[in-house]
């Protein structure tokens, strides 16, 4: 899969932005360029989705059963989901999709529906509530939001990385990505949580802030950054109000 984002709405964090990819030989491509080196990858199985200037959804269609993949899209909400969770059938009832013929990526458009819409629960407490190995990327066109989260189990692999026009690639294959993005990019962490509104956060660990750690290639050149949990930095967490109160993501029980 591949979700390519504009830096003006999706807020990607910096230190994912090295200095040494305009010094080095290999530069950052535009968006277009990682888009076309994607879909020639898989001239046969893969199909791509524009947003005006926005945003980019492509994806390549299931050849495996091992390795699940799925594409959905309701109500101009998209979601890329890869690998499977054992307790869907539970995660239905409680979202009101019993009856309906659900997948993984059907599901999480109704959780993150109902996080923007209603709030009932923090965002993190949903996300610790999923029993399985996922990745995921979701796109909501009419309020132009990014949301992406990383299992806690590491079985599904999310990269990201920054593009030559300051636009947030995220893609399963780290070759596109490397690819794209020079050196300007990274692993997504494991067990957190993205939103383009209120940035990386652990939903294993809500209270405690994200720490970026420089990381060194073979080459000895500063490639991007991992992002671990600071266990001795806490978030100071104040009481929603208002419309606020509706988007479960921007804070955490």
């Amino acid at each position: 899969m591949l979700a390519i984002f504009q830096k003006t709405f999706a807020h990607p964090p910096e230190e994912l932005n090295s200095p040494a990819s305009n010094l080095t030989g290999k530069t950052p491509k535009l968006p277009g360029e990682t888009l076309s080196d994607f879909l020639s990858t898989h001239p046969d199985s893969s199909f791509s989705m524009n947003f005006a200037d926005s945003a980019v959804l492509a994806f390549v269609r299931q050849e495996s059963s091992h390795r699940p993949r799925m594409f959905s899209g309701i109500d101009g909400i998209y979601c890329v989901f890869l690998g499977t969770l054992n307790n869907l059938c539970d995660l239905n009832k409680q979202y009101g999709l019993s009856g309906k013929s659900s997948n993984e990526a059907m599901f999480v458009i109704e959780a993150y529906r109902t996080l923007r819409d209603r709030g009932p629960y923090p965002a993190d407490q949903v996300l610790r509530g999923l029993d399985g190995s996922f990745a995921f990327v979701v796109y909501d066109a009419q309020t132009s939001s990014v949301f992406a989260a990383l299992g806690s189990d590491g079985a599904e692999s999310l990269y990201w990385g920054i593009a030559a026009d300051g636009s947030v690639v995220m893609s399963d294959d780290i070759k596109i990505i490397k690819q794209g993005c020079a050196k300007s990019f990274a692993p997504f962490p494991t067990g957190c949580m993205f939103h383009s509104e209120s940035g990386l956060m652990s939903f294993e660990h809500p209270k405690n802030k994200m720490k970026a750690m420089q990381r060194i290639d073979s080459e000895g050149v500063i490639c991007g950054a991992n992002f671990k949990v600071d266990a001795c930095s806490k978030i100071n967490t104040i009481p929603r109000r208002g419309s606020e109160a509706n988007w479960s993501l921007a804070n955490s029980s």
